[in-house]
């Protein structure tokens, strides 16, 4: 089981299209602190390369959701991601 299953988890129980955890929140989530990248932008960009895959980005998009850091808050918004159904 990865380190940010219990987020995945958590989200997917998420009724809402918009869910905003403050760090602390989201480290009792995970019982364990977040790395001093997390107050960076790219650590919670849903953008990833062939070379570059971060582990907690696909707890997130496995539940369904779109992450985006609230700078200066020590505060992450969720947004549900849109599907297509062509």
């Amino acid at each position: 089981m990865s380190k940010y299953e219990p987020l995945t988890r958590y989200l997917r129980r998420q009724p809402a299209d918009t869910v905003d955890l403050t760090f602390r929140e989201f480290e009792n989530l995970l019982k364990a602190m977040l790395p001093r990248g997390a107050a960076e932008p790219k650590w919670w960009a849903d953008e990833a390369t062939p070379s570059i895959r971060y582990q907690q980005r696909l707890s997130w998009l496995n539940a369904g959701f779109e992450a985006a850091l609230i700078q200066g808050k020590e505060r992450v918004r969720f947004h549900r991601a849109e599907t297509n159904s062509d």
